[in-house]
């Protein structure tokens, strides 16, 4: 397994990247990475129903359709972001799932794991998650709520919005709508908190240093430049982020 540990912070940057070494790598891998202050739509989503626009505008928040399905979530560098692509011959999602777990419980964290695989603390989520599959290669990733604005949080995905009666996309079709949770931090929840950078660091290190077979894998000028030109040409447009009617 390939672990990457993504420094970059660009929510367009990052997702495409996803769909990139879903697409391109051949080898299983495990990233972990952090955004800038965005939301991060599922694929069948209405921006509309689930975002404050006025909001996320008026603090320069940015609106990221994302490869998966699922529902909308905040990211902020409060945030932990872990990705897990690997070949889908045994297809079980719910091993990533443990895997967080086991995670979060050597780091003295007591969470339950939901019937959607979201993760809680005394019935507040820390976790939400979702997966895709393109052929056969599976994509499963996961939030992890650390140290998040949390008002940002709730305010951001309080839609008051109607989609605008111009929008010639409107069309008779069923959109994933988000199922909202209160919500947590996990390091209101641990005696000594971590600085979010170490955290990081732990996560990665747990994977490289529990499998001889694993590898930290760095992104090459190759790589930058090819998930660039899908940021360019996909995930930082308007189209792909508010006109879901035109995905392809």
């Amino acid at each position: 397994m390939l672990c990457i540990n993504n420094t970059f912070t660009d929510a367009y940057f990052n997702i495409a990247a996803e769909e990139y070494l879903l697409k391109n790598f051949s080898d299983d891998i495990f990233m972990v990475w952090q955004n800038e202050p965005s939301i991060i739509l599922g694929k069948h989503q209405d921006v509309w129903a689930e975002v404050n626009i006025d909001f996320v505008r008026d603090k320069h928040i940015k609106v990221v359709r994302r490869y998966s399905g699922g529902g909308a979530v905040y990211h902020d560098l409060g945030n932990i972001n872990v990705t897990f692509i690997e070949r889908s011959n045994n297809l079980d999602f719910d091993k990533y799932t443990n895997l967080t777990l086991d995670i979060l419980s050597r780091m003295g964290v007591n969470a339950q794991a939901d019937k959607r695989r979201g993760l809680n603390i005394d019935g507040l989520k820390i976790s939400g998650s979702a997966q895709s599959i393109h052929k056969n290669r599976v994509m499963y990733h996961a939030t992890l709520l650390y140290s998040s604005n949390l008002e940002y949080l709730t305010t951001s995905l309080e839609s008051h919005n109607e989609q605008p009666e111009n929008n010639s996309n409107i069309q008779s079709k069923i959109y994933v709508r988000s199922v909202k949770s209160p919500v947590t931090n996990i390091s209101q929840h641990l005696a000594n908190p971590l600085a979010i950078e170490d955290l990081k660091a732990l996560i990665l290190n747990d994977f490289i240093d529990n499998n001889s077979e694993n590898k930290q894998y760095k992104f090459t000028e190759e790589d930058i430049k090819a998930i660039s030109l899908l940021k360019d040409a996909k995930y930082a447009t308007e189209v792909w982020n508010f006109n879901e009617a035109s995905h392809r």
